[in-house]
């Protein structure tokens, strides 16, 4: 593309997505992640956390854009979805019992803080979206069913638990393994 990356419209972000073009997937992936960050870090997160989090919320706005369950309405519109499923991830585990039972919050006060500051410093960890694509083909069946099922069909644990004849924790657990099988194998892919 010879148009500037940071002057793509929606739509032709939207076409760059769809057509796994890496260097504007990873242009995407890095200048949102600093602003995911630092809401989780002003709201009893770690820099783990919003990794994790990051991650799991950029598959799946790169899964609703390739499957057209999301358009965007205007200029900002995919940073916004990005931010909003990211911050409702991170509510969720705020919310869970694993998490509460290991902080004390109070959970009425929480706020979330829209973050103005421009990404000055890449996430070199997170950096190659493309090799999250490929981890992801490569990773074993079982994975690739549950995490296709949580994120693709967005089943919850619980639906995925009673289908696997599971317990809930137990799927959860799975599905954080699953995910950390992931990360391993993009860095692994560096």
């Amino acid at each position: 593309m010879g148009k500037s990356l940071h002057l793509l419209s929606q739509s032709e972000l939207v076409f760059a997505i769809k057509s796994n073009e890496s260097d504007v997937l990873k242009h995407f992936y890095t200048t949102n992640y600093k602003k995911i960050e630092v809401l989780i870090l002003k709201n009893s997160g770690s820099v783990e956390h919003a990794k994790d989090i990051y991650q799991d919320a950029f598959i799946t706005v790169w899964t609703h854009v390739k499957n057209d369950k999301f358009t965007p309405k205007n200029d900002t519109a995919l940073q916004g979805y990005l931010y909003t499923i990211a911050k409702n991830k991170w509510t969720d585990v705020l919310r869970s019992k694993s998490f509460k039972n290991s902080k004390s919050l109070d959970y009425e006060a929480l706020t979330f803080v829209k973050d103005e500051e421009q990404n000055k410093n890449e996430d070199l960890e997170n950096n190659k979206l493309k090799m999250v694509m490929v981890a992801f083909k490569n990773l074993g069946q079982p994975c690739k069913q549950l995490l296709s099922t949580f994120y693709f069909d967005k089943k919850s644990l619980k639906d995925i638990a009673s289908e696997l004849q599971i317990e809930e924790t137990t799927a959860r657990n799975k599905k954080y393994r699953c995910m950390e099988k992931l990360r391993a194998m993009v860095l692994a892919s560096k």
